[in-house]
């Protein structure tokens, strides 16, 4: 999988070939999870604080991440400072 960022240990990839809704994955150690891209609702097993490290990382990128989704464009995004 294409990876678009990594900050504190967590690898953030996405994949086009998959099923809606738009979303992008997350992987923690032996933790993966998905994250959909509109509402940051996760699906799969994550630890709390890389959960919310996540989501404030994915929050200002949402545009962003909608769009290389919908353009079908890997590109790669700014960690979480």
């Amino acid at each position: 999988m294409p990876e678009i960022a990594r900050f504190y240990g967590i690898v953030i990839t996405l994949v086009f070939r998959e099923h809606n809704p738009p979303h992008f994955h997350a992987k923690y150690g032996e933790y993966q999870a998905s994250f959909d891209i509109k509402t940051l609702k996760m699906t799969g097993s994550f630890p709390t604080t890389a959960r919310n490290l996540v989501r404030k990382w994915a929050k200002p990128h949402q545009a962003q991440l909608l769009e290389m989704w919908n353009k079908q464009k890997i590109g790669k995004l700014p960690p979480l400072a």
